[in-house]
């Protein structure tokens, strides 16, 4: 069973009931659901996932301490503790994983701090810049159960929306490093001589181009290890993750680098591609670099426009 459905089946079974007939005062204003670190919280769990911190449970969203305070928090996490302790064949763990509890009692400004690093959603231009991707991906993954006030739901909303110009600027810089890295410096160390730097040029290529393909879809790049299973479900340029597995995994002989160079110019013309596409670039030529700079160029901030276009790599 995928850890989201336990999740769900656990709080419709027990948690549900628990806060209608204990708490009814706080149905309308708790949100109930499950997001935030863990594949369970993407829906990428396996059975190879269960065997560290799975287990049945779910969040509980309260607001600030002015609607419910410390001590009936405190109630809170005591009825959410004292549920059944085992559930369609997993048991819930005594101690909290590293990071702390991922699953019950929680206010809002709580988990996004654990997140994103404040406890509101108004992040600066500066902020978007420097909070990790897989941080705000770890923020609005999962799924909401209940929330009548909307308390959790216009946080992922307000989370999900990154900056135009901001998504621009990344992009822009993406489009730069995998021309340097993938383009230009890995044909470069394979002629001389130097397999393990051609290598890592490839992994840079790959990881900025990862990146962009996030971009493009308007998505959140999560942590590296789910990165190609969270790609192959994106609506765009999914398909380009084979490619990538392949340049990342296969060797550097000399037939095999012929090759990559095909895949790595593949994958550069498939991006641009999109990008013409979305109109997100007015270039009609196959360097990226020329591309990057256009896209760069329809970042409407000045002072956005004007950084370094590697400012936000």
């Amino acid at each position: 069973m995928k850890g989201l459905e336990l999740a769900r089946r656990y709080y419709e079974e027990y948690g549900a009931k628990m806060l209608h007939e204990q708490f009814p005062q706080y149905e309308g204003i708790a949100a109930c659901g499950l997001a935030g670190s863990g594949s369970e919280c993407f829906g990428f769990d396996d059975e190879v996932s269960q065997d560290h911190d799975f287990e049945p449970g779910f969040c509980i969203w309260i607001p600030e301490e002015t609607v419910i305070d410390s001590r009936e928090a405190f109630r809170l996490e005591r009825a959410y503790a004292k549920l059944p302790k085992e559930y369609e064949g997993f048991s819930r763990g005594l101690l909290a994983p590293a990071g702390g509890p991922r699953h019950g009692v929680m206010r809002v400004s709580e988990f996004l701090e654990s997140r994103i690093g404040r406890k509101d959603t108004d992040l600066s231009i500066a902020e978007w810049f420097t909070v990790p991707e897989y941080a705000l991906a770890e923020a609005v993954n999962g799924e909401i159960f209940r929330d009548d006030s909307g308390i959790m739901t216009g946080v992922r909303e307000a989370l999900h929306n990154m900056p135009e110009d901001v998504r621009l600027k990344k992009l822009a810089g993406s489009l730069v490093m995998m021309g340097q890295s993938g383009r230009y410096n890995y044909p470069r160390c394979i002629a001389h001589g130097e397999s393990g730097a051609a290598q890592l040029a490839v992994g840079e290529f790959v990881k900025h181009s990862m990146h962009a393909v996030f971009l493009i879809n308007m998505e959140y790049m999560p942590y590296y290890k789910w990165s190609f299973r969270a790609m192959r479900r994106l609506g765009l340029l999914s398909e380009l993750a084979d490619g990538m597995e392949l340049l990342l995994t296969a060797d550097n002989s000399k037939e095999n680098a012929e090759r990559k160079r095909d895949v790595i110019d593949e994958i550069s013309h498939e991006i641009i591609e999109a990008l013409k596409m979305l109109e997100l670039t007015k270039q009609t030529c196959d360097d990226l670099g020329n591309h990057a700079d256009s896209v760069n160029n329809m970042i409407r901030d000045n002072n956005i426009r004007n950084e370094d276009i590697l400012a936000a790599v």
